[in-house]
């Protein structure tokens, strides 16, 4: 766990799960990270999780379950997760309870499944990945948390603003299938997780234009668009219409090479994955990785859709 976040939420979560697993007669080491060591952290962790056929847990938000998750993946061990974040897709869509002690006993419980992960160049995704008017909402919105604390409230306030003063244009040239496309758009947004696009309205699909199971990630490009219509698109999001917005253009791949076009490709550009942002040399790789991840789930264990 980052013990940067949640203002000392992890000594009260561990508080709470060390007496259950204590109780089943579990072992488990504890470790909390420091600023800017979670990956380092992480990946111990989980190098020694294989090496004694165990699993490593990730505490936190999306952000925090995705650097965990990497090291989990490139370790090849099993990843748990007791969620404490916002919004929380990936522990809802595999059905992982948001309540700490609930998450810990499911746990106690829990097999290995292979779910399914995306990757941007070298970066692993579990729930999305952008760049463009994304990135720049997500850095907004920390910037209003840390002002007036963390809740959805704040969230949502935040990205409000952020879409009403949009300015910026991608130039972007688009290679997959074998064929390449020059356009224009506010942001570029690629999902992995069904439940997050559906609440949007932009329901995943196949390259043939049907519903999408597995193998499939899927873009959503939002074309420059003035304030009215900025609105017209916000409402549409709200109200999980978006997909039916002519500004609004998706399509679902396994591979794709984005290039910004006015950049040579040595320059790096400003991508969100999973909530955290960074910069990554151009041309951007998206693709679905061929190695999916262990995740521990309850046997059969639904997505929990209904929780917001």
């Amino acid at each position: 766990m980052n013990a940067a976040a949640g203002h000392g939420e992890g000594e009260r979560v561990r508080g709470l799960i060390e007496p259950l697993l204590a109780s089943a007669g579990r072992s488990a080491l504890w470790l909390m990270s420091g600023p800017g060591e979670l990956g380092h952290v992480a990946r111990e962790a989980a190098t020694e999780a294989q090496r004694s056929h165990g699993a490593v847990v990730a505490v936190g938000g999306d952000g925090t379950i995705n650097t965990v998750a990497q090291a989990a993946h490139a370790a090849g061990c099993a990843l748990g997760v007791l969620p404490q974040g916002t919004f929380n897709y990936f522990a809802r869509s595999h059905g992982i309870p948001f309540e700490a002690t609930e998450a810990a006993a499911l746990l106690l419980v829990a097999v290995p499944a292979a779910v399914q992960v995306a990757a941007v160049n070298e970066r692993l995704f579990l729930v999305n990945a952008s760049l463009g008017l994304y990135p720049d909402l997500l850095e907004d919105r920390e910037a209003y948390k840390a002002r007036w604390g963390r809740s959805r409230v704040v969230a949502l306030g935040a990205g409000f603003l952020t879409l009403l003063r949009a300015q910026r244009r991608l130039h972007l040239q688009i290679e997959r299938h074998g064929e390449v496309r020059e356009l224009r758009a506010l942001t570029l947004f690629v999902g992995n997780n069904r439940m997050q696009l559906r609440q949007l309205g932009v329901e995943a699909a196949t390259p043939d234009g049907g519903v999408t199971g597995e193998g499939c990630i899927t873009a959503v490009m939002l074309r420059p668009v003035g304030t009215l219509s900025m609105l017209g698109l916000m409402w549409r999001g709200a109200m999980g219409t978006l997909g039916e917005a002519d500004d609004v253009e998706r399509f679902a791949f396994t591979r794709m090479r984005v290039q910004p076009s006015r950049w040579a490709g040595r320059r790096s550009v400003k991508v969100a994955y999973d909530g955290e942002v960074c910069r990554l040399q151009a041309p951007l790789d998206f693709r679905v990785h061929p190695r999916p991840l262990y995740l521990l789930k309850a046997p059969g264990g639904a997505a929990q859709e209904g929780l917001a």
